[in-house]
């Protein structure tokens, strides 16, 4: 069984391309730690069935899916179109 977690912040690279931009995803533990896996690692734990992820939108819960452009898996909301706006919005990761 999966845990669910949420998504708070993101750490992007230089690219311009929407879906090589996201390199590290990140939020707080229940007991307020901070994590960050990259967004390689992230995919994993959702191909694994280990974590589902989202993010809040407008007081909604949003589930964060994988997706593919030009054989390059990226993480994107089930909201999104093609791009990964959503996740692309979040604040920057601390590093």
């Amino acid at each position: 069984m999966s845990t669910t977690v949420e998504i708070r912040c993101i750490n992007k690279s230089e690219s311009f391309d929407p879906h090589e931009r996201i390199l590290n995803v990140g939020g707080l533990t229940e007991g307020g730690r901070p994590w960050k896996l990259s967004q390689t690692e992230a995919i994993h734990y959702i191909v694994k069935d280990t974590c589902l992820f989202y993010v809040k939108l407008g007081g909604n819960e949003v589930n964060v899916v994988i997706a593919s452009h030009s054989g390059w898996k990226y993480l994107k909301t089930t909201a999104d179109g093609d791009q990964p706006d959503d996740l692309l919005s979040l604040p920057e990761c601390p590093a």
